[in-house]
């Protein structure tokens, strides 16, 4: 039930990327895939790989998670476009 709920609350916050610019690595599947990912991710480590029923615990976990992901999906984005953002000059 947890890999559920996190993924469920990954995909919720998704739907906010909406409200930034399209910086994505791979566009909105990219921030789908990064925000999905991220949640789970985050939300293993949090329960320690283990798998309880505490719903809304739960789904909190996995916010932090997605934003992350989103976050990381936005800067790879973004570096990628704007080659003065590149490190290698």
């Amino acid at each position: 039930m947890n890999f559920l709920v996190w993924l469920m609350m990954g995909i919720a916050i998704w739907h906010f990327a909406v409200f930034v610019p399209d910086h994505f690595w791979g566009g909105i599947v990219g921030a789908f895939v990064f925000a999905a990912t991220g949640a789970v991710i985050f939300g293993l480590a949090l329960a320690g790989g283990a798998v309880d029923n505490a719903t809304l615990k739960t789904a909190l976990e996995a916010v932090p998670g997605a934003l992350i992901g989103l976050t990381a999906s936005w800067l790879i984005g973004r570096r990628r476009e704007d080659p003065r953002l590149s490190r290698s000059r």
